[in-house]
């Protein structure tokens, strides 16, 4: 990939980042985070290894702890609150990475941009790339003096679960699902108990790993762009993402963003809360 530096893009390079790095508007976060049945721990690969600077961001803390389903967007004061003691805020390119390469640093590039923070980036390749290049890396905890953090909420990026319900049967707005094919159909249990199996009604199946190449990085907009006219998307509709809660669905609305579409609305609550609800309309395989 090309090295980038424009903030309209949103996604920076290995090579960009270790050229900018010491740039003291510069701040990197490490939003890794791991599924529940993985056995690995986001905070404690954090603490052994991390690129210079960064400071870690809890996905499963900075969010509405009230919520029954994972990871639901915080309050903006209790996010505001949280990034201002990690040094994040005003004046600063944010640099967001994770270690898989893309994965979770997408789902917090997203909720700065959903918090009006528009100077947002996620690092292609992210932490896997940067080490198989032999980058530094550290083992410091990292603190910054507070730092003041505006928000501006942008309400054309989150919908909510009567939102989705009532444009679900609409052919004018789009439900881009990011889980698997086999999650999607119905065919595979869900990872999470209780939880329905199948989709939202009229949805589309875009699996995320689609768009991930075996380093890391994204796929190519133009390799984007014929997925998309593979998919039948149409980039003139609107679009909501959603996938299982609210993270890899962040995946495609930054490749869509990537190719120009940056008005795309993420379902917080996903199929957490849909496979969750009795009131949830599902299609799924044996329906078909």
């Amino acid at each position: 990939m090309v090295a980038v530096s424009d903030g309209n893009c949103p996604l920076v390079s290995t090579e960009w980042l270790a050229e900018h790095i010491d740039s003291p508007d510069i701040h990197v976060i490490d939003a890794s985070w791991f599924m529940p049945n993985s056995g690995r721990n986001a905070k404690q690969e954090y603490e052994f290894c991390h690129i210079k600077g960064a400071v870690f961001f809890d996905i499963d803390e900075i969010a509405d702890l009230t919520s029954p389903y994972p990871h639901m967007v915080p309050s903006p004061e209790k996010f505001a609150s949280r990034v201002r003691k990690l040094g994040l805020g005003d004046g600063v390119k944010i640099i967001i990475y994770d270690s898989h390469g893309i994965f979770s640093a997408p789902r917090v590039w997203w909720m700065f941009r959903l918090m009006g923070h528009d100077d947002v980036a996620v690092l292609d390749g992210g932490l896997k790339k940067w080490l198989a290049e032999g980058r530094p890396t550290d083992d410091a905890i990292v603190s910054h003096w507070e730092r003041h953090f505006t928000i501006r909420i942008r309400n054309d990026l989150i919908r909510d679960f009567s939102q989705v319900l009532a444009i679900c049967e609409d052919q004018g707005t789009q439900v881009v699902d990011a889980r698997s094919p086999a999650r999607f159909s119905g065919t595979e249990p869900e990872p999470r108990p209780n939880l329905n199996s199948g989709h939202i009604p009229n949805s589309i199946n875009w699996h995320y790993a689609q768009l991930i190449n075996s380093d890391g990085t994204m796929v190519s907009n133009d390799e984007i762009k014929a997925q998309i006219a593979a998919l039948g998307i149409d980039l003139n509709k609107p679009i909501i993402a959603s996938c299982g809660t609210g993270v890899t669905a962040c995946i495609l609305a930054l490749a869509l963003d990537k190719i120009g579409k940056d008005k795309v609305a993420v379902y917080d609550g996903s199929w957490a809360e849909w496979g969750a609800r009795d009131d949830a309309p599902i299609v799924c395989a044996d329906m078909v």
